[in-house]
């Protein structure tokens, strides 16, 4: 009989403090996050000095809780899950030397994990993956089309030429005067408006790269022509009009990578998978070509340790370990 595999992971890339203990690749037994989004919040984005000081007061709490939550104790625990890139260097630091130190002091095997593995792997935890599969992550920092053929088997086919998806629907929340975090704002402003300005559509070529600076910059252009003119903007239909293009591009692309590479699993990986537009096409879109589609529920889109140590369980099933020397690196690809 198969002895049960728990794996504590910790995620500290960005501004969220996360430990979570994750039973078999599939069974959250305790998710704890802590988010610094309030502090963030009144600078309009997130401070990476302040990020990192704060992970660093908060991160033996929140092992402390989890551990708690979950009612076990380290001994209970097979392997320490960590992300070690990419994100801000000083705030994966906190993270990967408290795994570090817990791997030391309770002799536990160390497993680095990719911050996109992470992501896509909190498909995971809702359904089970089935391969080959086309993943299309989309964050605040990555936009990627990702083949894979069986578990930690990655083939990068396409991404981002410049700003990530996230990225481009934060700089059109500030230039509409949208409070940060803008992004989940625009979505729902979308959906109030109506697709009435002319705005280009993005890289819409042959590939199955991503460019969105250029649709960006137009909205910048026309909110800028706009007011020098005197005219008010309509928020919502603006917001309709960006996220019709970024939603078509990422679909039209995604089913073109589905049918070139004959696959028929599509999993949605970051935080823009949680983006309500995003997800009503691409379920249409799986429905009408009979793909199976599995997007994470909206707790596991954004920055969580639950799918670190979801990733990790698949990591350590194939002997990746890590030693005491794990760099954290700010950039670094998916392999």
């Amino acid at each position: 009989m198969n002895k049960d595999v728990y794996i504590l992971g910790i995620e500290s890339s960005c501004d969220e403090t996360s430990v979570a203990i994750v039973k078999n690749g599939c069974i959250d037994l305790a998710t704890v996050v802590l988010s610094q989004m309030d502090v963030h919040a009144n600078y309009g984005g997130v401070v990476p000095e302040i990020a990192s000081r704060m992970h660093v007061e908060n991160i033996t709490i929140v092992i402390e809780e989890c551990l708690r939550k979950a009612n076990l104790t380290m001994d209970d625990i097979t392997a320490i899950a960590v992300t070690y890139g990419p994100g801000l260097i000083g705030s994966l630091l906190v993270g990967v030397v408290a795994a570090q130190t817990l791997s030391y002091v309770y002799n536990k095997p160390l497993v680095p994990v990719h911050h996109i593995a992470g992501h896509i792997y909190a498909n995971n935890l809702t359904k089970q993956m089935a391969f080959p599969l086309i993943a299309l992550v989309v964050s605040g920092g990555h936009t990627e089309l990702v083949y894979m053929k069986d578990n930690y088997s990655f083939e990068k086919i396409g991404g981002t030429l410049d700003d990530a998806v996230g990225e481009a629907y934060d700089k059109v929340a500030r230039i509409i005067k949208v409070p940060y975090p803008g992004g989940p704002l625009v979505d729902k402003m979308s959906h109030q408006g109506r697709d009435s300005y002319n705005l280009p559509i993005p890289l819409d070529d042959d590939s199955y790269n991503f460019s969105f600076s250029g649709l960006k910059s137009a909205v910048i252009n026309l909110v800028h022509n706009e007011e020098q003119r005197g005219n008010e903007i309509n928020k919502e239909d603006l917001a309709c009009s960006f996220q019709t293009r970024v939603v078509n591009i990422l679909c039209k692309k995604t089913l073109r990578a589905l049918k070139s590479f004959n696959v028929n699993n599509l999993i949605v990986a970051g935080g823009v998978a949680a983006n309500s537009g995003i997800r009503e096409r691409l379920t249409a879109i799986c429905e009408e070509n009979n793909i199976n589609l599995t997007i994470p529920e909206f707790k596991y889109c954004t920055d969580n340790a639950t799918m670190i140590a979801a990733a990790g369980y698949f990591a350590y099933q194939l002997g990746r370990r890590a030693g005491l020397d794990l760099k954290a690196k700010a950039n670094t690809p998916l392999e």
